[in-house]
């Protein structure tokens, strides 16, 4: 087994074997108590629905799940809280905790970044029915969100179109940890990078921010400005700059049609004050009193004078007002001094929005000819306000090879029995047509053969593919107590999402009725799946 290049990543301290619903150790109890201890299991993690009445999926948390497997191990503590949190039990069953490891399982999955849809494994978990049993709350935990964020940024990403998204929603999300995670796979889903200073740090993610109002409004006046002086970045000459901003905004009060009067001068002094402490990242809040009368003038004034001593200025985000009306004004004046004062910079700087943005906002954006160049979103993205779970499952398919099942009156939560394996089918023209389930002893769908693929439940729905490329999905990630493939760096993820959403024709992608994607299992299947299903189901009998 190949274990070379394989990238080790620290585990986060709270993933451990505790992390679980307490039914999950009592079930392993009543199985070590009826000496199941010995018995084989594969269980499927899957999900029902995409999320966000979209048609699509895009799997995250894998390595997580993989860097849990390799810590799995109960210390002497987690043994003891058990003991008094069940004294009834026997104190073998607490020896037999302490030995358990992972090494007995083996892990397929698709390869994290994938775009994924219903009913398809994500994760097939073979071994020990005990051990894969005490995955399950904590796998779901690591896939559910993982994967809701890195869907929820990836349809983000599509309505920005070529936009810069950054992921500002530290101070709204879900404690902590659900912060890091937004800031983490929202980056695998599409975004440029966050404001969150750890998980730049953590996850080598771009860091960004500028100020807030605060920084604003602790300005009042001139007098304020305890340092004038910035050097030129060409000559290294020391310059007035506070002099030559308010020179500059004398200049461009015509232009802006704004006279002196109506310009807040405490603005002007902390844009002066954030220009010197930052004179090549310069970015500032507009609207802390009125744009167009203050924040755009003062903004122009700043950067020219910076301009003036060879440094360029990245451009201004706005947090509040008519977004789209706004933008359009900034960018009508940038191209104004651009062409007046021949700076061709000046007409490309960006206009970054922020005022409470969600996916609907964006495409009204669009619809209205925005000239938003950046978004920055905070609470819709990392809480996932329009869909707050995936719903992902784990159910048990097939134990002792004996495949299992599980039944219910509503179809669409009848699970699939057996191992399985998945197949992507591609069109003559490349993109992906369907997702076909196979047995995994069967012989799996070649290129240019004619394949029945049919609906798991509804037996007039069926049609025969016949493919021009086949990828499998599957592939082992875990065996023998290591992992045994690279594991991919974030931006290898990130580029496997864009490459995997780009095989999806664009009227699944789109927001407003999307074209369901097609899942289908083989013939055998299909029949296998109907016999066992009519084998279990109880027979009715009417008096």
């Amino acid at each position: 087994m190949n274990t070379q290049n394989i990238i080790s990543r620290k585990q986060n301290g709270i993933v451990q074997p505790l992390l679980t619903d307490l039914y999950q150790i009592t079930m392993a109890y009543a199985y070590w108590k009826t000496g199941k201890v010995m018995d084989n299991s594969v269980f499927d993690l899957f999900f029902r629905k995409n999320p966000f009445q979209g048609e699509f999926t895009i799997f995250a948390g894998l390595e997580e799940c993989l860097k849990f497997l390799e810590a799995f191990h109960f210390s002497e503590s987690d043994i003891e809280y058990l003991k008094q949190t069940m004294p009834s039990v026997e104190d073998d069953f607490f020896v037999f905790l302490s030995n358990l490891s992972a090494r007995d399982v083996v892990i397929y999955a698709l390869d994290e970044g994938t775009v994924v849809f219903p009913r398809i494994p994500l994760i097939r978990i073979e071994g020990p029915l005990i051990v894969t049993q005490l995955l399950e709350t904590t796998f779901l935990t690591l896939v559910n969100y993982a994967s809701l964020m890195a869907t929820n940024a990836a349809r983000y990403r599509i309505a920005a179109g070529n936009s810069k998204l950054l992921e500002l929603g530290l101070r709204r999300a879900q404690g902590p940890d659900g912060g890091l995670s937004a800031s983490k796979y929202s980056y695998i889903g599409g975004f440029d990078g966050t404001s969150n200073v750890l998980a730049g740090k953590l996850y080598n993610i771009p860091v960004k921010g500028t100020h807030a109002h605060a920084y604003v409004t602790s300005f009042t006046n001139f007098s304020e400005l305890h340092t004038r002086i910035l050097h030129s970045k060409n000559d290294g000459k020391p310059y007035d700059f506070v002099q030559l901003a308010i020179k500059w905004r004398s200049e461009l009060g015509p232009l802006f049609k704004v006279v002196n009067a109506e310009v807040n001068d405490g603005e002007l002094a902390a844009f002066i004050s954030f220009a010197m402490a930052f004179p090549d990242q310069f970015m500032v809040l507009v609207d802390t009193y009125d744009i167009e009368r203050s924040g755009l003038l003062n903004f122009c004034a700043v950067t020219l004078a910076l301009n003036d001593l060879a440094f360029q200025a990245i451009g201004i985000r706005i947090d509040s007002g008519d977004i789209a009306y706004l933008s359009y004004v900034a960018r009508e004046y940038f191209s104004k001094i651009s062409t007046k004062y021949e700076i061709p910079w000046f007409k490309d700087l960006i206009i970054m929005a922020s005022n409470d943005i969600n996916e609907e906002t964006i495409l009204s954006l669009n619809d209205q000819g925005h000239k938003i160049n950046c978004f920055g979103i905070g609470t819709h993205l990392v809480t996932c306000q329009k869909q707050p779970s995936l719903g992902c499952v784990y159910k048990l398919v097939d134990l002792n090879n004996v495949p299992r099942m599980k039944l219910s009156q509503d179809v669409a939560k009848v699970s699939l029995p057996g191992r399985k394996d998945a197949y992507r089918l591609f069109s003559e023209r490349g993109d992906a047509l369907i997702d076909l389930l196979v047995q995994t002893d069967e012989e799996p769908p070649s290129v240019g053969s004619k394949i029945l693929c049919r609906h798991a439940f509804e037996e007039s729905k069926r049609a025969y593919v016949t493919p021009s490329k086949v990828e499998k999905l599957h592939k082992l990630y875990w065996k023998d107590g290591l992992i045994c493939r690279p594991l991919p760096n974030l931006e290898e993820i990130r580029d496997n999402v864009t490459r995997s959403l780009k095989s999806l024709r664009s009227d699944i992608k789109r927001n407003h009725n999307p074209t369901p994607y097609k899942v289908a299992v083989s013939d055998n299947l299909y029949s296998f799946l109907h016999n066992l299903w009519m084998e279990s189901a109880p027979i009715g009998e009417l008096t």
